[in-house]
């Protein structure tokens, strides 16, 4: 069985359902992807949420934050994918905060942090260099300056690139690709001289796009950390961006059988609604049966990565985030693939919602590692 929410939870969960369902719905998201695909989201919109609290979830009370930590962040990402509402939660929040809570000293957090819970900075990451996600085959060359770093390299798939204030670009300090140890993280503003930014759209309608570093100067102080990541820290910085993901595809394949469940009841044929056939029912039972389970590793991913690392369910972050990770975009393949076919015809069609919901779980589904990725992980976490 799924795991209960808390009180807190579910009241999070009803208020996030409620804004979105108000400011940042489906049909807002149909609105805003025909507009330039050079600005990735409403800033008006995005400074709405901040007045709510929404970037300062997983963040401490020391901090500012709500202190709420993943489970809290997960219920609003689940929320975000049900809705198909166009923020830069994942990059701002899920990315660049956890990075910068995982990798930056405590002047760096002080001076960062606020900045991101008030709405008035966003950020994202930039890692990905390859078709296929690899966390430690970075390229990208940091090289020591008498003044700081000079960055040489280009990333790939980085999400709301055209709109966001600060980059946080994963670089080789030393040895070669592939490495586990050796790479760092340096905050780059995004109208940083010599940085070139092209846009690609994706099929999700959302904005993302290549950064091209040709001779990036950058002082010392934009090295989080002052010194390079330890793999662990990176590693864990993975596990978290995987497990909200999963929470967000958790949310669109919710969201895909809440609608064809509707519409089972709702269309007719041979003058009786087709949910009263049994081998659609069959069908319909066997989805819901997987979003029980994939509601349940998301869960028990997020409370494990919020505990302490030590502990025995700590010690099963890892594991969880992948198995999280992988079985959420399982589902999310089902889910989308079963709407779309019971919808018949008009689910292929644009101009029927629920064909949006498979666009955004494709690039979900690939982002930090696809569910092969993980599977593979998780094989190799468990000794094999």
């Amino acid at each position: 069985m799924p795991l209960a929410l808390t009180e807190e939870q579910e009241m999070l969960s009803r208020s996030a359902a409620e804004f979105l369902a108000d400011r940042a719905s489906l049909a807002q998201f149909r609105t805003w992807r025909e507009r330039s695909h050079q600005q990735a989201f409403d800033p008006e919109l995005w400074r709405e949420i901040a007045g709510m609290g929404w970037p300062g979830i997983a963040i401490g009370e020391e901090q500012g934050g709500a202190g709420l930590g993943l489970a809290g962040l997960g219920v609003v990402l689940e929320q975000l994918g049900r809705h198909l509402s166009v923020t830069p939660m994942n990059s701002t929040v899920l990315c660049g905060v956890t990075a910068i809570q995982l990798l930056g000293r405590a002047a760096q957090q002080a001076a960062l942090l606020p900045q991101v819970i008030e709405g008035s900075r966003t950020i994202s990451l930039a890692w990905d260099e390859r078709p296929h996600f690899d966390p430690f085959g970075v390229a990208t060359a940091a090289r020591s300056t008498a003044t700081g770093w000079l960055l040489n390299g280009c990333k790939r798939g980085v999400a709301d690139v055209s709109s966001v204030d600060w980059l946080l670009v994963v670089c080789r300090l030393e040895g070669a690709a592939g490495d586990r140890e050796g790479l760092g993280v340096f905050i780059v503003p995004r109208n940083a001289p010599r940085l070139r930014i092209e846009v690609t759209p994706m099929v999700d309608g959302r904005n993302y796009g290549e950064i091209v570093l040709e001779g990036v100067e950058l002082g010392a102080e934009a090295l989080l950390g002052g010194a390079a990541a330890p793999a662990a820290a990176l590693g864990r910085l993975v596990d978290v961006i995987n497990a909200g993901l999963a929470a967000e595809l958790l949310g669109i394949s919710e969201e895909a059988f809440a609608r064809t469940l509707r519409y089972l009841k709702d269309r007719s044929q041979f003058g009786k609604p087709i949910g009263s056939y049994q081998a659609l029912q069959h069908r319909a039972a066997h989805w819901f049966v997987e979003l029980q389970l994939a509601r349940s590793l998301v869960q028990e991913a997020l409370l494990a990565l919020d505990a302490d690392p030590s502990s025995s369910l700590g010690l099963q972050g890892p594991a969880l985030a992948s198995m999280a990770k992988a079985k959420a975009s399982q589902v999310a393949e089902l889910a989308t693939n079963e709407a779309i076919q019971m919808h018949g015809g008009i689910g292929m069609t644009d101009a029927h919602d629920i064909g949006l919901y498979i666009k955004r779980a494709r690039v979900l589904e690939q982002a930090f590692g696809d569910q092969n990725h993980h599977l593979d992980r998780l094989a190799s976490l468990q000794g094999y």
